[in-house]
């Protein structure tokens, strides 16, 4: 099987303020943010030589980003060879919740796990960091 996932993206959840959920975060663990959230960058291993990112972000409680599940929070997994992980997908029965898109920073897909908890997929453009 081939590795597709090598990091985790983002975190993400809802908050019933997220204004005050940023200012609880920045307060007491000093994680500043803009108003999207914050961006954490990092090496895999000593020989990487571009810098991930995992994003950290606080969305609104009536949010639809996640889906219509009531899901109160969303990862989002850093992928290699999307066009591969699609394709692989599809023999495995999973459906995209919608087509892939594609913006200056990445490719990113959206399917759901065995929970149903939709779950964000983003292989992003090497050299962006």
């Amino acid at each position: 099987m081939q590795k597709f996932v090598i990091g985790i993206g983002g975190v993400f959840f809802k908050s019933k303020d997220s204004a005050k959920s940023k200012d609880w975060y920045r307060s007491n663990l000093g994680i500043d943010s803009q108003d999207w959230g914050t961006s954490f960058y990092w090496f895999q291993s000593k020989e990487d030589k571009h810098p991930h990112l995992t994003n950290w972000s606080p969305f609104a409680q009536d949010a639809d980003y996640f889906g219509d599940s009531g899901q109160e929070f969303m990862i989002n997994y850093i992928v290699k060879d999307m066009d591969g992980l699609i394709a692989h997908l599809k023999a495995q029965n999973i459906s995209l919740l919608k087509p892939k898109e594609v913006f200056e920073y990445g490719t990113f897909i959206w399917i759901k796990d065995s929970d149903g908890r939709r779950i964000e997929l983003w292989e992003p453009i090497l050299g962006i960091l």
